[in-house]
């Protein structure tokens, strides 16, 4: 059956492995459609992690005395709609 979709093919060690296999189970999916819903659930997380670590950068550098309200921005917006 062709598919539009791209493979991938992992290695994963036996106790992952079934772990993968009880959560399919347990869902009532198929192995492949639980890994993929594991992958996406951590390229999630590590975005997460990444925009968390962005913020409190930027907070070390704010300052309440030079910083905008938000009218003050969207006054400013030329593309502004009323």
């Amino acid at each position: 059956m062709p598919t539009k979709l791209p493979r991938l093919n992992v290695v994963l060690e036996k106790p992952v492995l079934q772990s993968v296999r009880q959560l399919a189970k347990r869902d009532g999916v198929s192995v492949s459609l639980k890994a993929r819903d594991l992958i996406r659930d951590a390229l999630e997380l590590y975005e997460d992690a990444y925009w968390a670590q962005l913020a409190q950068e930027r907070w070390k550098t704010f300052d309440r005395k030079t910083a905008l309200t938000h009218e003050q921005v969207w006054r400013r917006h030329p593309k502004r709609r009323r």
